[in-house]
């Protein structure tokens, strides 16, 4: 199994009372204007903490935990200052499932009837068990969208229009490409089979139209950080080896030997590797035009593979 975070509750809750009088920014007023008031927010990882301060604009001073490509989510421990900011958020997004079982223990350490907290995996009807990767699922980066434009509207009534603004141009400006390229994929590529390392190219892989034939027990195990079954592995150097497969998609942010050992099989067969990561690569760029440049990439790979 992966590590998972471990952060105690009495520790987390003597930090967060410090911040607990604070879920404003400190030169805030009570216009909720740019100038003004400006509301802190927070997510547990930055593919959804882009998409947060996306929509919240000038209105919102949004932090997020985890921020580095080099971070395997799944292993992440918590620290007081993540502490601080999950205390003084007004609005906390956590993605829920088991993923970031840490958020969860800080948004506990210090309840606050003030603070909203949107946790994607309930929002969508994910249970603990279930995929966690959800912002690879266009589906579900609608719903948490509009979620929190309703959850940021709630927060700040008076600027609700704004909010709405914010959220239609997300949409149809910041999406646009992102949306072209599921689409054009879907259009071309419906039906092809692919393999993956890991399970969080399960729900784009859906979406997509793709047909993903990796063992589904194999894509969870290497997700847990648990030792997949030698038939899992035996199946998948045979899909491999046959060219059963047209392009492998690899996380670069969770490989085991395993792993690595089919990446490199898969190249020496002329099948393309397509890589993903857990969070915002390079960091800093917005969670469309991360995605948008993954699709990009697996485009690339099906049409060398295909001719399509």
């Amino acid at each position: 199994m992966h590590r998972r975070s471990v952060v105690l509750p009495a520790a987390l809750a003597a930090i967060a009372l410090a911040a607990a009088a604070c879920s404003t920014s400190s030169s805030a007023d009570d216009s909720g204007k740019s100038g003004g008031k400006v509301i802190e927010v927070a997510a547990s990882i930055n593919a959804w903490g882009s998409i947060l301060s996306q929509l919240g604009g000038s209105h919102v001073h949004a932090t997020s935990v985890i921020t580095s490509p080099d971070t395997d989510p799944h292993d992440y421990e918590a620290t007081p200052k993540d502490a601080r900011t999950i205390a003084g958020a007004r609005l906390f997004v956590e993605n829920g499932i088991g993923y970031d079982s840490w958020a969860a223990k800080a948004v506990a350490a210090n309840p606050d009837s003030a603070r909203t907290v949107l946790d994607v995996g309930k929002l969508v009807g994910v249970a603990e068990g279930g995929n966690p990767h959800r912002w690879y699922s266009p589906t579900d980066v609608n719903k948490v969208a509009d979620t929190i434009t309703a959850d940021l509207k709630k927060a700040d009534p008076s600027d609700a229009d704004y909010f709405d603004q914010q959220r239609k141009a997300f949409d149809t400006t910041g999406l646009a490409t992102y949306h072209r390229l599921i689409n054009e994929i879907k259009t071309k590529y419906a039906g092809t089979p692919v393999g993956a390392s890991e399970s969080i190219f399960a729900p784009l892989a859906d979406a997509l139209g793709l047909k993903l034939i990796t063992p589904p027990s194999f894509l969870k195990a290497i997700s847990e950080g648990t030792d997949p079954s030698p038939a899992d592995k035996s199946t998948i150097d045979g899909q491999i080896s046959g060219k059963k497969i047209k392009v492998y998609v690899f996380n670069s942010q969770n490989s085991t030997p395993d792993v690595s050992a089919q990446v490199k099989a898969a190249k020496k067969a002329g099948i393309p590797v397509s890589t993903v990561t857990e969070t915002l690569s390079p960091a800093g760029v917005s969670f469309q035009a991360w995605q948008s440049a993954q699709l990009q990439t697996l485009a690339d790979a099906l049409h060398k593979a295909t001719g399509k």
